[in-house]
């Protein structure tokens, strides 16, 4: 066997399969690039799944990482350090919010969202105790804890993990007739992601969304947007929600907001909504350390200069001029997505969605499937046009298109 082969066989012996990656082994990596350990180069259009919007090694966050890492790391929360004020602030106000509460993980902010919004529901709005209900979309991805899959429609997700946790409905994704039917006095929040990412990069139909935000302002309840794939630069706009001029009353963020270096996650709201925490009933030791905080904070002057969003409106206006016409080739049944983002769905003539993945590969492009025919485009918001193209060449190739 090849080294790639043998670090993949004994990676396989000692880790747990729950993951099912490309047999590719990376080594070294820089902007849109990465490189494996026999020194093959590869075009990275999957970013992390929008952790990485800024590049691999980004400049401007290492500098801010190893600056921090010479002055302290972690102080855990049972005191203040000096970079918390700021991320704090800045975070919010680059969100239009107050208040912030950071963890470290997608999944931690989405299980504090949900502790957020039944705590709020019980103390302001007034629901009786054990009766709040979440409502939830169809084919949503928060993470995989076990509160998070018992409102998961995918058996995968779900399959002998149980019993699952109570107090979630499940109403079909971008159907208003059907959220509104699910709304009842007990509702504390609707939690949604403005486009489905694991899905297959799925767009709601437009006006859903403000809808959706019209229906829980008229029955008290909060709208909770999960932006932790979609927000921070990826669709073109600070947030996917800010293409339908909505603002929720609660964003959860994560994946890009630690630059590809730190897990740094928060859930984002107004003092009203957040307001309702005290001392002991959430935590946790890493979230919102003085390195995490390092690193969100440049990540945050990065987005505050728009420089990155409207990259990614331009080089996505491009991206989906580009794919169009694979439409018309009969090889491509569905484009889809918003920015720097799409899901390309294969037609099962010319594969799934991870043979192709396999395909481009060995064409050195790594994109990754998901649901059997999709594949998913989501390069770093560095990209050069250039690259892209040739991205998309190879693409092309593989479908003889």
């Amino acid at each position: 066997m090849n080294t790639t082969d043998t670090l993949i066989a004994e990676i396989e012996a000692h880790s747990a399969h729950n993951y099912h990656p490309l047999p590719v082994v990376v080594a070294t990596a820089e902007g849109a690039w990465m490189t494996d350990v026999e020194g093959r180069r590869y075009l990275d259009l999957l970013a992390g799944y929008s952790a990485l919007n800024f590049g691999h090694g980004n400049r401007r966050l290492i500098d801010a990482a190893k600056a921090q890492l010479e002055r302290v790391t972690l102080t855990s929360r049972a005191f203040h350090h000096d970079r918390y004020l700021a991320f704090c602030t800045q975070l919010a106000e680059l969100c239009g919010m107050e208040m912030v509460l950071p963890m470290n993980t997608g999944a931690e902010a989405v299980e504090t969202a949900v502790k957020t919004a039944r705590k709020w529901g019980y103390r302001i709005k007034g629901v009786p105790a054990e009766m709040a209900k979440i409502v939830v979309a169809g084919g949503n991805f928060h993470g995989r804890t076990t509160t998070i899959i018992s409102f998961s429609t995918d058996p995968e997700a779900r399959a002998d993990f149980g019993p699952y946790t109570p107090g979630f409905e499940i109403v079909p994704y971008g159907d208003l007739t059907a959220m509104r039917a699910a709304l009842t006095e007990n509702t504390v929040a609707v939690l949604l992601e403005p486009i489905q990412g694991e899905a297959g990069v799925l767009v709601p139909p437009a006006g859903y969304l403000p809808g959706v935000r019209e229906l829980t302002r008229e029955r008290n309840v909060l709208f909770v947007a999960d932006e932790i794939q979609s927000g921070l630069g990826r669709t073109g706009r600070t947030f996917a929600c800010e293409h339908e001029g909505v603002v929720p009353d609660v964003y959860v963020l994560g994946k890009a907001l630690g630059g590809g270096i730190m897990p740094v996650s928060a859930v984002v709201s107004s003092a009203d909504v957040l307001g309702v925490f005290r001392p002991g009933e959430h935590g946790s030791t890493f979230g919102g350390n003085p390195l995490a905080c390092a690193v969100a904070l440049e990540v945050i002057a990065m987005l505050r200069s728009g420089e990155y969003q409207a990259r990614a409106a331009e080089l996505g206006e491009h991206l989906h001029r580009e794919l169009a016409p694979l439409k018309d080739t009969g090889r491509v049944t569905q484009v889809r997505g918003r920015g720097l983002w799409a899901g390309v769905d294969i037609h099962p003539r010319y594969g799934t969605g991870r043979e192709v993945s396999e395909k481009l590969m060995d064409r050195r492009v790594l994109v990754k499937d998901t649901h059997g025919a999709t594949i998913r485009i989501a390069p770093p918001l560095v990209i050069s046009k250039e690259d892209l193209d040739w991205g998309l060449a190879q693409l092309r190739a593989v479908l003889g298109a």
